[in-house]
């Protein structure tokens, strides 16, 4: 292939990008769309794993409050129950449906660990007021091991 062919091919390309330019020109907003609907499928998959299941709070603070919290990622379902204590802090009890090998409770006020009892259940007393995140390392059906993290949550 010589120089000329080169040139002949290079003004072609640039004659059909032209024509689809005109034809089917790019829209130009494109780009600001798909970070806005990349963003979307994001939020809606943290909000597929995080369901609010019942909650009781009165429009005045009392003893009685409670919040029932379910999350799941189609293999492994945690369930929580967040409940006031006279101290003003909380407990957060919890039960997972897989084999867990850890749980903690992850906060910018520091991160608590559990220890795992039967049937999956845990719990966490003296828990502080603030958002908060549940880690687990679960064992799937196949005995592979992975982490389950919920999206975070206010305690």
């Amino acid at each position: 292939m010589d120089i000329e062919d080169l040139a002949g091919d290079t003004a072609l390309f640039t004659r059909l990008r032209r024509t689809w330019e005109d034809v089917d020109p790019v829209p130009a907003d494109l780009a600001d769309r798909m970070v806005a609907a990349v963003a979307v499928e994001d939020l809606s998959r943290e909000y597929a794993l995080l369901t609010l299941v019942e909650t009781d709070l009165a429009a005045v603070r009392s003893d009685t409050d409670t919040l029932t919290l379910q999350f799941s990622d189609g293999t492994t379902t945690v369930l929580l129950h967040v409940t006031q204590s006279d101290t003003g802090k909380h407990r957060v009890d919890g039960w997972v449906d897989a084999e867990a090998l850890a749980v903690r409770l992850v906060q910018d006020a520091g991160e608590f660990a559990a220890e795992l009892g039967e049937h999956g259940r845990f719990a966490f007393d003296g828990v502080p007021g603030g958002v908060s995140r549940m880690k687990l390392a679960v064992r799937d059906e196949a005995g592979d091991l992975h982490d389950f993290q919920t999206p975070q949550f206010e305690v």
